[in-house]
């Protein structure tokens, strides 16, 4: 009976190691503790904003237009000026509830990545972009990271996205940001070049 017992106590928690680490995949140069350790710091920021240019080339587009971001915990303002945003396009929001306004006409919808689709032509993972802006993997899914030596996000592949830490800005505080990424996801391909980062943490403040 008791054999019985250890048996199964060592299955369960194989395979909960077995389920952490395929959720859970680090490697590269650097220090997984230190990644720990600066994903936790950069993780309560929840405010920023961003100045920069976002670069597309897709099967039904390509160009590159002037980005500006604004993020408040879970509200969001991403606003897309030039050639890539047709004038100007702007999304809002916040997750479940979401605006698409172009020169054109002004749309609400549950999903942004559905809505800007149908009207764009391509899309960006939204939910998961707030985390990869600030070199962090998305929670809630399965990842592969690969880490600089400096023990930061170099590589990064997520829900059928791979992306590409490629230069990084310190913040006044000493916080090492993303300067410039680029992704590749289905049919799409991106690079964000921030200009400019502004972030803090608001927690409880409005």
């Amino acid at each position: 009976m008791m054999q019985r017992f250890l048996l199964f106590a060592a299955l369960l928690l194989l395979g909960a190691c077995q389920s952490f680490s395929s959720r859970d995949s680090i490697d590269g140069s650097g220090s997984p503790a230190l990644w720990r350790q600066h994903s936790q710091q950069v993780s309560r920021l929840d405010a920023w904003d961003i100045n920069g240019k976002l670069a597309i080339r897709s099967q039904a587009q390509s160009g590159s237009g002037v980005l500006f971001w604004l993020q408040r915990q879970d509200y969001f303002d991403i606003r897309v000026t030039g050639p890539l945003g047709q004038g100007a396009t702007r999304l809002t929001g916040r997750p479940g509830q979401v605006q698409l306004t172009t020169p054109q006409l002004e749309l609400n919808a549950a999903s942004a990545e559905a809505l800007m689709q149908n009207q764009l032509g391509w899309s960006l993972p939204v939910n998961n972009l707030l985390w990869w802006v600030r070199g962090l993997p998305a929670p809630d899914s399965k990842y592969h990271l690969q880490l600089n030596n400096d023990s930061l996000a170099q590589q990064l592949e997520q829900d059928g996205w791979q992306l590409e830490f490629v230069r990084y800005q310190t913040l006044p505080d000493g916080t090492p940001l993303p300067e410039r990424i680029q992704l590749q996801g289905p049919h799409l391909q991106l690079t964000l070049l921030v200009k400019q980062w502004q972030a803090r943490t608001l927690g409880g403040q409005p």
